[in-house]
Formats: C-alpha cells, structure tokens, sequence
C-alpha cells in the first residue's frame, strides 16, 4: 500500500501526468518544459534501480505505448480548452460550451485511466527488491519537496511581514 502511494505520483510524474497537462491547459499556456523522453525516462530509473536490459525494453516499450495513446487525446484536450476559453463571451452558446466540457472530462478520465493502467504494468516490472529501493527514494524524494516548501512559505512570510511592518511604519512618519 505505502509503495503504491509513492509510485504512482513518481511515475506519474515522470511519464504523463495528466493533472500536469490539466493545470498548463487552465492555465492557458503552453507546454513549458515538456515531458522527459521516454530514454531519458528509462535512463533515470536505470539509475535508480540498476535495470537489467529486458527491464530497460519492456519499461520503454510501455512509456511508448502509453505517450502514443495518449498523444492524440493530449492534442484534443488542447483544442477544446482553448475553444472553452474563446466562447467566454456576453453571447455564448451554452450547449455547446457543455458539450466541449463534456467531451474534455471524458478525454481526462480516459488519459487519467491509460496513466494509471501503465504505472500499474511498469510496477510488474519491477523486482521486490527494486520496489523497495524505489519506494525509499520516492519517500526521501517527497520529503524534501515537503521541506522545500515549508522554506519557501516561510520565507514567503517573513518578506511579506517585514515589507507590511516597514511600509506602514514609514507610512505614519
């Protein structure tokens, strides 16, 4: 269980994360960075995981599969997001504003769906033992996101306090 809860939001995000893809299309920009290449994928679990060659194969015949399912579909989903945003008007079509809505949820579930069937095909590749490592590495990969964060909304509230105290302290001199 506790494997699962670390291995699927890393491969997730290493392969094709859907949430990802779903916040850069709300937010109407582009596609930033890209995702990895399924070599440079596979090269990092190698690294992780010291994989034998038929591990390496099987790993990056799966990512393959998975983007080329889910390209077309990503492709789709762009489209419909960016017509969403131009029928944001004082005359709009509300039928058909559902219908693309619609239509995208069923895109994301289906992405969603094909994301977690190949994490759970790329998890029987695996050796226990490499589970094991993986899940040692996703935990301390995880807890210095955690720490990252904490700093930077500490120090997000440290600036924010000290720039509101100085100003309204020059305010009323």
């Amino acid at each position: 269980m506790q494997l699962t809860k670390l291995f699927v939001p890393a491969v997730a995000a290493m392969a094709f994360s859907v949430p990802a893809m779903a916040q850069q299309q709300m937010g109407g920009g582009g596609m930033g960075g890209g995702t990895p290449s399924v070599d440079d994928q596979v090269s990092q679990l190698d690294e992780m995981l010291d994989l034998d060659d038929g591990q390496k194969e099987e790993l990056s015949s799966l990512m393959t599969q998975m983007q080329d399912e889910n390209s077309a579909k990503e492709e789709e989903a762009r489209e419909l997001q960016q017509q969403l945003g131009e029928k944001v008007q004082p005359d709009y079509d509300e039928a058909s504003i559902r219908a693309d809505a619609e239509r995208l949820g069923e895109l994301t579930a289906e992405m969603t769906a094909n994301s977690v069937i190949m994490q759970s095909q790329i998890e029987g590749v695996f050796t226990p033992e490499q589970r094991d490592e993986l899940e040692e590495a996703m935990a301390q990969q995880q807890e210095q996101m955690q720490q990252m964060q904490e700093q930077m909304q500490e120090q997000g509230g440290q600036q924010g306090q000290g720039q509101g105290q100085g100003q309204g302290e020059d305010a009323l001199q």
